[in-house]
């Protein structure tokens, strides 16, 4: 905490300017990204820091504007654009042990039952990272073993995953699919029979986990390793039936993890296999399989998550059994979105189900939906890799990802008004030469051009705002000033009647505004996957697909590319504020 009481004072800057810019309407969520964008040492404590945030904005919104000024000139003024890092900087990825530069092999081992998202990041671009320091090899692994009647490969997923990769920029110098290696694992299980390192057990699943979990051993952990090839000959000629049974493993009975207690190595599956069939009946757990895979396909290092220990310990168990030498593991803690709530199985039921509208669906948290959302995935990379190696566990706001975003994109994304739950209001006395006016594309860029947009006398107002400061003058952003008539219950429908006041820019409230004549609806798919609804000013109707714009007091929004058929609204996915 001593760190963030360090930054109040550049908070309080931050939050005292934006307030007198915006007329007592300072926002958290602008400061908060641009502390997280200039000193990544933040960004473990987002969280706390955004509660420090949201405390000083609140403090500078309820001064006057002369004490916020008298404030903000005692504290030095206006932060100064393009301030340089707090000194935190990227942290550097420690080195690989033993690693050789242009010999070094890793892998990524997804299983495809989802699409990739944003809690695998840590995974691609670790991995990638490091195949880019050393020169060396990255593979795609499918982990499609069986899986079970709950947990289904899906074929489809294999291409949704290679395409994934290629969005994400990761490219793979391999691909290799488990489900067409079964024949090499065969021979591995015989060698750690023929060490007495397993045996076949024909207990129940039931009385299994009982007998492991009271360190009891079954009858056939003392058989001979005669009689367990003879078994395992009978599960692979198929003279047993599913969960009839498995290959164990021999390990400690007194392990003091009762999981480590004699694991399974092989089931039997009758299940169909979408890319083998049931060409193959006995299939290897994971576990087995990576202890096989790391060494016959070179892997020279493995990189994952804290969480898949357990593997780590099987792999060396069954590798010290065999007399192999397999490569060390280096693991990562979780590294969590607040507001993403994963699960690959949620996710895969509702995509399939049609209630989201498939993998890109901003619910997901895939890298597809953040990539249609507006989301560039080098911002994730550099999110990602600015948490380093690291084994703690971090929870932090989606705002520290946005924070990466926005400095990609707000120098480069032109404005455009939109406004929601709209109102019309006719303006009375609105100046005729104001009727068509010229406005930048980008307030701070002038190289990025203009243009021309339809103004009033007729306008569609933001309703809540309207309702809020009826009865007073506020400032039509960028144009007038105008006297908003009291709040009338009864009045008849039609567009409320305002009144002209001034030219002059006057500290008003402001409004976003878009003239109706050329307005355009437009759709913005929420986060959560509902609809906001609204106006948008007339440019918006002849953006490409996949164009970013920032939808002036809104945030930034991505024309749909996936806009549905027949809708007459123009759609947007809203990328973040």
């Amino acid at each position: 905490m001593s760190t963030l009481l360090s930054v109040e004072t550049r908070i309080r800057r931050l939050a005292l300017a934006n307030a007198l810019a915006h007329h007592g309407d300072a926002r958290p969520g602008p400061i908060l990204a641009r502390l997280l964008a200039t000193d990544p040492s933040l960004r473990a404590e987002a969280a706390p820091l955004g509660e420090i945030v949201r405390r000083i904005v609140a403090e500078a919104n309820a001064m006057p504007p002369t004490e916020q000024e008298t404030e903000l000139s005692r504290l030095g003024g206006p932060e100064e654009e393009g301030r340089p890092s707090g000194g935190g900087g990227m942290p550097v990825l420690p080195p690989l042990p033993g690693a050789v530069d242009g010999a070094v092999t890793l892998r990524l081992a997804p299983f495809p039952s989802g699409a990739l998202h944003v809690g695998n990041a840590r995974m691609l671009f670790l991995n990638d990272a490091y195949r880019q320091r050393y020169h060396g090899r990255l593979l795609l692994v499918f982990d499609d073993t069986i899986g079970s009647a709950e947990k289904r490969v899906d074929p489809e997923l294999f291409d949704v995953i290679r395409g994934d990769l290629e969005l994400a920029g990761v490219p793979v110098d391999g691909v290799f699919y488990k489900s067409d290696r079964i024949p090499q694992f065969y021979p591995w299980a015989r060698r750690v029979i023929d060490r007495g390192g397993a045996y076949v057990c024909t207990c129940a699943a039931d009385r299994l986990r009982e007998n492991r979990k009271a360190g009891r051993p079954c009858p056939e952990r003392l058989q001979s390793v005669e009689a367990t090839r003879t078994g395992w000959e009978a599960m692979l000629g198929g003279r047993f039936a599913e969960g009839e049974a498995v290959l164990r493993l021999r390990t400690d009975m007194a392990d003091p993890d009762p999981a480590f207690r004699d694991r399974v190595l092989f089931r039997i599956s009758d299940l169909d296999h979408p890319r083998v069939g049931r060409k193959y009946r006995v299939w290897p757990l994971l576990e087995f399989s990576w202890a096989v895979d790391d060494v016959e396909l070179g892997i020279t290092h493995v990189l994952r998550g804290k969480d898949l220990v357990m593997e780590d310990r099987m792999e060396e168990f069954l590798w010290g059994l065999l007399g192999i030498t397999g490569p060390p593991f280096l693991h990562w803690g979780m590294l969590r979105v607040r507001e993403a709530k994963l699960s690959k199985s949620k996710s895969y039921q509702e995509v399939k189900s049609g209630v989201y509208d498939g993998w890109a669906d901003p619910r997901t948290w895939s890298l597809r939906s953040l990539d249609r959302r507006g989301i560039r995935l080098e911002a994730l990379r550099q999110f990602t890799l600015s948490f380093g190696l690291s084994l703690a566990d971090v929870e932090v706001p989606a705002e520290t990802l946005y924070a990466e975003n926005r400095q990609r994109i707000d120098g480069s994304t032109p404005r455009r008004a939109f406004v929601p739950d709209p109102v019309a209001v006719r303006v009375d006395g609105f100046p005729e030469e104001l009727r068509e006016v010229v406005l930048p594309n980008h307030p701070e860029r002038a190289e990025m051009g203009e243009r021309r947009v339809r103004t009033g006398p007729d306008f569609w107002l933001p309703g809540p705002e309207v309702l809020r400061h009826a009865g007073t003058e506020i400032r039509l952003k960028d144009l007038v000033n105008i006297l908003l008539p009291p709040a009338d219950p009864a009045a008849p429908p039609g567009p409320i009647a305002a009144r002209f006041t001034s030219r002059e820019n006057r500290k008003l409230p402001r409004i976003q505004w878009v003239g109706t004549e050329g307005a355009v609806a437009v759709e913005i798919l929420e986060v959560d996957g509902t609809l906001r609804t609204g106006r948008g000013e007339a440019a918006i109707a002849t953006a490409a697909p996949g164009t970013v714009f920032q939808f002036e007091r809104v945030g930034f929004v991505r024309v749909d590319p996936a806009r549905p058929p027949g809708t007459a609204a123009v759609r947007v996915c809203f990328g973040h504020s």
